[in-house]
């Protein structure tokens, strides 16, 4: 195996290019390490990106955005008592990825680049709008976390192309968000159905809204519907019954041992209800 710590994300795609066989990027390790070890995968090239300018920092933009650095642990997120208050949602989700050890190391862009239908941060990170700035041969570009995933286990992304920045956008005024999932044991489990909501008030009324479910379909969804069900709503009894309906109707899973269809099903639209009351309540507090 040849190990590569290189000093630019230029020089990681120009390594990545010249490289013949397995090629992994490790920023965090979380899954390629065990991967690595387990002798699922073991690459031909391992890239360590963590020591580039930049890949282990938090910044918060002129614009009140964020960019998250993609070396930047989950532990640290949740430290960081201003991104906390902005997304808390994105970083609760963060958060439930596996244990304190895995929390010293697991990153963003790890979880989102894994591509797992059950993945938790990226239902939080798919409602809350985020874009990833990719490097590649011919550049950087912006790309949707949404279009990341394009089958469990596969991104989008070309050879030669790795994620170099994570970009969340300015929270803003009377908004709020949230990230609930349905697990079987109380922790350190993969989710049946994962919900992300981020929604914005104009005074009871909700005048934007993402909704995202995970580990109901091939990738994570962002549910049109779902929002368009609440959007122009005080989210009433009948608002939250609407969102409901488009969340379940949404579903395209699979029955595994951890749930069936119909369970996973049935379970969005109680998610959906339910992280999108956490999301409102926020919102509402953020308007004191």
């Amino acid at each position: 195996m040849d190990y590569h710590t290189p000093a630019s994300f230029e020089d990681a795609v120009a390594l990545a290019q010249e490289a013949t066989g397995i090629t992994r990027f490790l920023a965090g390790g979380t899954d390629v390490l065990v991967q690595l070890r387990a002798d699922i995968v073991t690459p031909d090239t391992l890239i360590d990106i963590k020591k580039i300018p930049g890949a282990s920092e938090i910044k918060r933009e002129s614009d009140g955005g964020w960019t998250i650095g993609i070396a930047v642990p989950g532990a640290e997120m949740k430290e960081h008592a201003e991104l906390s208050s902005d997304w808390p949602g994105v970083v609760e989700a963060m958060d439930l990825i596996g244990s304190t050890q895995v929390q010293g190391r697991a990153t963003l862009v790890g979880n989102l680049c894994n591509a797992s239908p059950a993945a938790d941060s990226v239902p939080a990170m798919v409602a809350a709008g985020i874009t990833l700035s990719v490097t590649g041969p011919n550049g950087t570009r912006s790309v949707a976390a949404e279009d990341v995933p394009v089958a469990p286990g596969r991104t989008s992304l070309d050879k030669g192309e790795l994620i170099s920045a994570v970009h969340i956008p300015a929270r803003g005024e009377n908004a709020g968000d949230a990230y609930l999932r349905f697990i079987p044991r109380t922790e350190m489990d993969i989710a049946v159905v994962g919900c992300g909501v981020s929604l914005r008030l104009n005074g009871d009324t909700i005048i934007e809204a993402r909704v995202s479910l995970g580990a109901v379909a091939p990738t994570v969804l962002l549910v049109e519907d779902c929002a368009n069900a609440i959007i122009g709503t005080a989210l009433d009894d009948a608002a939250l019954e609407k969102l409901a309906e488009a969340a379940s109707a949404a579903c395209n899973p699979i029955t595994d041992k951890r749930g069936t269809v119909k369970f996973r099903t049935h379970v969005a639209g109680v998610l959906a209800k339910r992280t999108a009351k956490i999301a409102y309540e926020r919102a509402k507090g953020a308007t004191k």
